[in-house]
């Protein structure tokens, strides 16, 4: 079972968003969800839907690692949804994560809180780091000058962006 942990502690970057796990369940893997923010975003769209799978399980941070044991041989993928500005469940969902993943919008708000969010994973110990850029214009160079920034960090960067869609605002 591999864990993607979702972090940023910058709000509405697109955790949610980018943890729904509904590509991998397409593709063929067992995969789970588990919301560890209580505005409980990932818990309320996995309500929402008809479809049983992905499996959304809201939880606490200081629980994480029993609800990780519990997918063990159940799921091939577990995706942690964190909240922002949360450090003791970021740190709980980096330390127990084989990938983190920091989305970050092409905006100068976002990308000043990269850091800050970069050297709470780093204080969970040394976990590999994606930046994801979310919620990009389909218009212009926002995400190659974004990119260009988050590099010159010396953070890997996602080839692939996620461009702003309204769809993403009315999900299922």
């Amino acid at each position: 079972m591999k864990t993607i942990s979702i972090v940023a502690q910058k709000g509405g970057t697109g955790k949610t968003t980018l943890a729904l796990a509904v590509a991998a369940e397409r593709s063929g893997q067992a995969s789970a969800v588990v919301d560890l923010d209580p505005q409980a975003s990932a818990t309320t769209w996995a309500d929402r839907r008809a479809a049983d799978t992905p499996v959304v399980v809201s939880a606490q941070a200081s629980h994480l690692g029993h609800v990780l044991d519990a997918a063990k041989g159940k799921a091939d993928l577990v995706v942690v949804d964190t909240p922002p500005r949360a450090e003791q469940a970021a740190i709980a969902a980096a330390k127990l994560a084989d990938l983190v993943v920091i989305p970050c919008r092409p905006a100068i708000l976002d990308l000043d809180t990269i850091r800050t969010t970069v050297d709470l994973v780093r204080y969970a110990g040394d976990k590999p780091i994606m930046v994801v850029l979310n919620a990009v214009p389909a218009r212009g160079q926002k995400a190659e000058q974004a990119a260009d920034v988050l590099g010159s960090m010396g953070l890997d960067v996602c080839p692939t962006a996620f461009e702003s869609r309204v769809a993403f605002d009315h999900w299922s």
